[in-house]
């Protein structure tokens, strides 16, 4: 499997970002994140334990369904389909079609990094300092 890089930024970060590069100010390299958070506390939701577990069990299962998966994990097939869409638009999983419609979930990374800058100065925003 694959190290999957994420990093944090806001959504005003992710828009400038993405501005640079489609004015072909900015081409990014290898080694910057893939998968974008808007924050630290949404990271660690979606990276919590039982989200670990999850991940684990599907690794470790591999279950043909969400039916199989919900079985597995006690976990209620609403919950986790919920769950999985969040992942899946993060990257750490794909969900696969199978027969009969069957959604298969497939763990795709087992890894993550986190890039993080702690000293990287944030923007002031005007409008809270005057309040």
């Amino acid at each position: 499997m694959t190290t999957l890089k994420v990093g944090i930024a806001s959504y005003g970060e992710m828009k400038a970002r993405t501005l640079r590069i489609a004015r072909g100010e900015h081409r990014p390299s290898t080694d910057e994140p893939k998968v974008w958070f808007t924050s630290t506390e949404s990271f660690a939701k979606v990276l919590s334990v039982g989200n670990r577990e999850l991940l684990q069990t599907i690794a470790d299962k591999t279950p043909g369904s969400l039916d199989e998966l919900a079985r597995l994990t006690g976990r209620a097939k609403s919950n986790l389909s919920r769950t999985l869409k969040t992942m899946a638009g993060y990257g750490l999983v794909r969900l696969e079609k199978g027969e009969r419609g069957r959604i298969i979930p497939r763990v795709t990374h087992d890894r993550v990094e986190l890039d993080l800058s702690l000293t990287r100065r944030q923007p002031v925003d005007r409008k809270r300092k005057a309040a």
